[in-house]
């Protein structure tokens, strides 16, 4: 799961992100919503049940923290991988102007069209928000559906910003790179990726490769099992 500890300071409330995947989750699941809500993706706080005491230990600081003492960010994750950087979105769409960071890519790859849901709302909000302030470069947002059997959306007619941005197959991770450095001649990067072990190993070495616009990539990641 992940915790939005600047969410937490201002209003002493958290939200908690957790899959529901094997015996233990579930049966956290089990405690904490009723045998008819456990499809729904909210906890129902106004019903009045025992729930469990939680105890928190943390904060503890992430490496994703430092993309925003960057001019530009490039933040990719894979799947559940996507959690860390809900604290760095909610932080941008808070206020994004006491920041050094000036443009951010976020790229995130999911296997089924339903994780995008996890935190589509966010992504629209973010999205919304610098179209309106005139800064659409701001933030780059793109999602990739890795398996799918036909053309898929997001459902929801407030996601329509986000299906246009949405790409079916695996990124061209090479090209997409060239692509930013291009963009970003001479410039520092700051690459943040959370995600399988796999795609992080080939993201390493490509960011560790030259390029022809003297654009470097320093390379940050965090590791889930």
């Amino acid at each position: 799961f992940s915790i939005d500890w600047n969410s937490f300071r201002r209003n002493t409330t958290f939200g908690v992100h957790l899959k529901i995947i094997g015996d233990w989750t579930e049966r956290f699941r089990d405690l904490l919503l009723p045998p008819s809500s456990q499809d729904s993706e909210i906890l129902p706080f106004i019903q009045s049940r025992n729930y469990p005491k939680l105890y928190i230990d943390g904060p503890f600081g992430s490496p994703f923290e430092e993309s925003l003492n960057y001019e530009v960010s490039l933040c990719v994750a894979g799947g559940i991988g996507v959690t860390p950087f809900a604290s760095i979105l909610n932080t941008l769409l808070d206020d994004w102007k006491p920041y050094k960071l000036r443009r951010l890519y976020f790229i995130w790859v999911c296997r089924d069209i339903q994780s995008f849901h996890w935190f589509a709302d966010l992504l629209c909000m973010l999205h919304n928000k610098f179209w309106q302030e005139n800064r659409p470069d701001y933030v780059n947002i793109q999602l990739y559906l890795s398996q799918t059997d036909g053309i898929q959306k997001i459902i929801g007619e407030k996601y329509h910003a986000l299906n246009s941005r949405l790409f079916l197959g695996r990124p061209r991770w090479k090209l997409l790179f060239d692509e930013i450095a291009k963009y970003n001649r001479g410039k520092t990067v700051g690459f943040f990726c959370c995600g399988p072990n796999s795609l992080s190993k080939t993201l390493h070495k490509l960011s560790n490769q030259n390029n022809s616009y003297r654009t470097r990539f320093e390379y940050n990641k965090e590791s889930f099992s």
